[in-house]
């Protein structure tokens, strides 16, 4: 059987595209793909910070990330049956997407589970974020990428990239840890 890689086609490919963003309440409209085909691979990125592991259910596949960011493909419907079996990938931010595979949150039904997540790259921001902004930001966080926060904090606070005591203060106050002795 074939497999593809190419994003399925939705009503809004269809349809002419207006001028007003494709947004209701600052908040992505749900686009349900038309065509898809659910032998496609879907490159999954490493949300946690550290080493993560899934095992399909189905096949017993194993799939294992050893840092924060790295990339592996699965099957589409390898993702339909995680979501079904071991949904606090999602749930967590664990499995994250790229821009140009982010309409699977929505083919698989899981948007609200990603509406509060920051992007791979997004940590940096939230840690170079003023102590106000950090508190906003990490309380509407998922409790998966507030744990990668913490990791990824600790780390930096080590290596000396963040030494401001403000943000070190709202950082463990926003995560509710203690990240420096005092």
């Amino acid at each position: 059987m074939a497999t593809s890689n190419r994003k399925p086609t939705t009503k809004s490919d269809e349809k002419a595209t207006s001028s007003a963003p494709n947004k209701v309440d600052d908040r992505p409209v749900t686009i349900a793909p038309t065509e898809v085909d659910i032998n496609m691979f879907i490159p999954v990125k490493n949300g946690f910070h550290g080493t993560l592991c899934y095992v399909s259910a189905r096949t017993g596949e194993q799939f294992v990330w050893e840092k924060f960011g790295d990339e592996q493909d699965i099957e589409l419907k390898e993702l339909r049956n995680a979501k079904s079996n071991n949904k606090f990938f999602f749930e967590n931010n664990y499995f994250m997407f790229d821009k140009d595979h982010e309409w699977v949150i929505d083919y698989l039904g899981i948007r609200k589970m990603y509406e509060h997540s920051i992007g791979l790259d997004g940590f940096d921001k939230v840690l170079s974020s003023t102590p106000a902004q950090i508190k906003k930001i990490v309380s509407q966080m998922p409790k998966g990428q507030k744990m990668s926060l913490m990791y990824c904090a600790k780390d930096k606070i080590a290596s000396g990239e963040i030494d401001s005591i403000k943000t070190i203060n709202a950082l463990e106050d926003a995560l509710g840890v203690t990240l420096i002795q005092k």
